[in-house]
């Protein structure tokens, strides 16, 4: 557990439910936020449908409004619109270029608050009073980006005279991350009850269960030293691939709040202009695949604000804390469905998502062989996801 909090460090639903359902005051109080912070968005959707506004140019209105909200109620809210910001099956193209502000354009908190974090972090880490200029040479007296769960501060080492980026968690987001997810899931497990009580139907996404998932990725985001060891696992992995960097992590230096590691310089891919950013693309489909079918370790949050071009030409990958471990089983079961898709066996790829555990082992596959048989044949015919007929 937080030793000031008290909160858990893990996602436990269990210890979260006993401490929030024994402060009802914090419930009502986030309740109130949420709404109050969110009417104007909600009354704006409305309209739009009741005066029939469509388009493009309404979605990104509405999208710069959400922004400013999520922004606004913070961590859990922003990575909500982070997930978004790269579907493009339901966002326009615009749209999810407005949303990908949240990438690394949030606001940031005040430094004072930052430094005393930093020192504090440090102290804990050597076991002694120790401030930031026993650590760095300089750091710039403003972060140079901000995130959902911290921001960044480019330094340099003291021992060695390393260009470092150093980022240091907000304050206060384990107890506004936790009340969140506690909240959200209370309403999911509504949903679920109507499904146990067939007031909806039960093959429908089970939303307490995708919660669950997702919130036990935040947790472990939470902790900088295990982004740290994700970290130098990725950058063994990717030693063999000559065109991808990953920067160097400190651990001497990090802590469950504070992050070192190299700086690297470079553009967002997604807003480079050079001549090999196609190869880079291509570099990076490598890159992932050596993860997802190889290594085992997969990066799972590959947004624009983690994809740079280096000034050599080079792909850098950024932030190791939303990480996945794919398992033997579940790598010998994608390639199995990369074989048959490429084969175009669909029946077969029926039987690879149930090993996958994509569809329930007792589900009859072959009335959904003719849906897959059309998806994928359109989807090997090219063109995107946007020339699919999913209905």
């Amino acid at each position: 557990k937080d030793d000031e909090t008290g909160l858990p460090l893990l996602y436990d639903v269990p210890v979260l439910t006993a401490f929030f359902d024994a402060r009802p005051w914090l419930q009502y109080q986030r309740i109130f936020q949420v709404v109050s912070t969110s009417w104007p968005l909600i009354l704006g959707v409305a309209s739009d449908r009741f005066f029939g506004r469509t388009g493009v140019d309404v979605q990104v209105q509405r999208a710069a409004q959400f922004n400013t909200i999520v922004t606004t109620l913070g961590p859990f809210f922003i990575k909500l619109g982070q997930a978004l910001s790269i579907r493009p099956d339901i966002l326009s193209p615009r749209t999810m270029v407005e949303l990908q502000k949240l990438c690394d354009k949030v606001p940031s908190y005040p430094s004072d608050i930052a430094m005393k974090t930093l020192n504090k972090e440090l102290s804990l880490k050597f076991g002694k009073p120790t401030t930031k200029e026993d650590i760095f040479t300089t750091m710039t007296a403003e972060p140079v980006a901000a995130a959902s769960l911290g921001q960044v501060y480019k330094a340099t080492l003291k021992e060695n005279g390393t260009e470092v980026a150093v980022k240091i968690q907000r304050p206060a987001v384990l107890e506004t991350v936790s009340l969140d997810l506690y909240l959200i899931r209370k309403a999911a497990s509504v949903l679920s009850w109507m499904q146990d009580t067939g007031l909806r139907d039960s093959r429908r996404t089970d939303f307490v269960a995708l919660l669950d998932e997702f919130a036990s990725r935040i947790y472990e985001e939470l902790d900088y030293v295990k982004e740290c060891a994700n970290g130098l696992q990725v950058e063994a992995d990717m030693a063999g691939l000559e065109r991808v960097v990953i920067p160097k992590n400190y651990p001497l230096y990090c802590t469950r709040k504070v992050h070192v590691a190299q700086w690297l310089e470079g553009e967002k891919l997604s807003q480079s202009q050079a001549d090999d950013v196609r190869e880079l693309v291509n570099v990076g489909v490598v890159a992932y695949l050596t993860q997802l079918l190889d290594k085992g370790l997969f990066h799972a949050d590959p947004h624009p604000g983690n994809m740079l071009r280096t000034p050599d030409g080079r792909l850098g990958i950024l932030d190791f804390g939303l990480m996945t471990r794919i398992t033997d089983d579940q790598r010998y079961g994608m390639v199995e469905a990369i074989a048959h898709l490429m084969q175009r066996d669909y029946a077969e790829i029926g039987t690879d998502f149930k090993n996958l555990d994509f569809i329930p082992a007792d589900v009859d596959v072959a009335p959904i062989v003719p849906a897959l048989t059309r998806v994928f044949d359109a989807a090997l015919a090219g063109g995107g996801a946007k020339g699919i007929q999913f209905n």
